[in-house]
């Protein structure tokens, strides 16, 4: 179509459909926040810093530019900084790279996922089901099916109706699962309930669910989930990573006391607004130069730092 993003192809020719045959996204993503320095702008040393310590820690992937990287207050020239240091992290340590993109309105999603050609490194793309617009399944089946036409990488799903205002059921999930195109979906319904369960059930080839709800990061794993976008595993990363290869080996007596640990510091760090707590933490640390994030998001408060501090130091 004459609108779609310049660079545009076919899912259906041989080349595309062995790029989504090749893509794995078992494990653990870290969707990484973007720090700041005192002056206000992005901290880059410190980004690439975190990124290279989860993926030697035993993360499979990051993600750039998701919720995390609070990518909604970023402009044009700090999101393309922020995916070259991703890119370039990734590409030296052999790592999967997603990056966010989408846009509530179609023709502007298939715009902003042209743009993502510029990084050979990006694998995937992850696109939450269009905000506040409620086009209902159909529609939500519509607009992934051109984007998936559109996109240089194969796409991520990000269901998470609490923040979208739009539900999908496992059948609409299985449907946007079977388009060419789609490999997955990072999974944040809020909890787990019988259209989890009908999911996981019966799911469509090469259709990878991510764990999206930290708290729930396990039951997820669990019930079959192929591993997890997880902001609380830029803490205690090699613990995220053995949780997922327990649950993957069968050890659920390991799985589920590491866990319940797991959950219980995922709570602390989701006491306030995603990514105050994570970044008052690592901050805390010395490894981010401060706590800060952008409006209208405020710093986090210090008791749930103090908490997730404590729950670390537990584990």
């Amino acid at each position: 179509m004459a609108h779609h993003a310049q660079n545009a192809r076919d899912l259906s020719d041989p080349q595309a459909g062995a790029q989504l045959a090749d893509l794995s996204l078992g494990g653990i993503h870290v969707p990484l926040i973007t720090p700041f320095t005192a002056a206000g702008g992005i901290a880059a040393d410190a980004l690439e810093a975190l990124a290279y310590r989860v993926l030697d820690e035993g993360a499979d992937g990051i993600v750039a530019l998701g919720t995390t990287a609070e990518a909604a207050a970023l402009d044009a020239a700090e999101r393309d900084l922020v995916a070259g240091v991703c890119a370039r992290v990734c590409r030296e340590r052999g790592a999967v790279l997603t990056v966010g993109a989408g846009s509530g309105g179609t023709r502007a999603a298939e715009e902003e996922l042209g743009r993502l050609a510029r990084w050979p490194e990006a694998r995937a793309a992850l696109v939450a089901v269009p905000p506040f617009v409620r086009p209902g399944a159909a529609g939500v089946l519509a607009h992934f099916t051109r984007l998936a036409e559109a996109s240089p990488v194969p796409l991520v799903v990000y269901h998470i109706p609490y923040r979208t205002g739009q539900q999908l059921d496992a059948e609409a999930l299985r449907a946007l699962g079977g388009l060419p195109g789609v490999a997955g979906v990072k999974y944040a319904n809020g909890g787990i309930d019988q259209e989890t369960v009908a999911l996981m059930a019966d799911l469509p080839e090469r259709f990878a669910v991510l764990a999206g709800d930290d708290v729930f990061a396990s039951p997820m794993l669990a019930l079959g989930a192929a591993g997890g976008i997880l902001a609380s595993a830029h803490l205690a990363t090699a613990r995220y990573a053995e949780l997922a290869a327990a649950w993957r080996e069968g050890d659920a007596v390991r799985a589920r006391e590491l866990g319940h640990r797991l959950a219980a510091l995922a709570a602390a760090l989701f006491r306030e607004p995603n990514p105050a707590v994570v970044k008052g933490v690592l901050h805390a640390q010395g490894r981010i130069p401060t706590p800060d994030v952008r409006l209208p998001l405020l710093p986090a408060s210090r008791r749930p730092v103090a908490e997730a501090l404590d729950r670390l130091a537990a584990l």
